[in-house]
């Protein structure tokens, strides 16, 4: 009868951990639909398609985030949320 050995290596693993922000887009009575849209499409380059999802997630949900990355990538963004009159923050 043969003996099969068996070791045990221990494996370290390193998580590649970055810190994302999100832009999170919030529902008001102000703004119409085709102005999000379009403000998204300018601002975070989403497509037609993106932007009336997310529009939409925003009208019935209440909020939607709309962009993640970096803070100082998301920071120039926002800003030109806020200055076209759309209620987001960085989270």
């Amino acid at each position: 009868m043969a003996t099969i050995e068996k070791t045990q290596i221990e494996v370290s693993v390193l998580e590649a951990v970055g810190v994302n922000n999100e832009i999170v887009l919030y529902n008001d009575d102000v703004n119409t639909f085709d102005h999000v849209i379009e403000t998204l499409i300018r601002v975070c380059k989403h497509d037609e398609l993106q932007a009336e999802q997310c529009a939409l997630l925003v009208h019935y949900k209440g909020k939607c985030t709309v962009k993640t990355g970096s803070f100082d990538e998301l920071k120039p963004q926002c800003t030109q949320l806020l200055e076209a009159g759309l209620s987001a923050e960085i989270i």
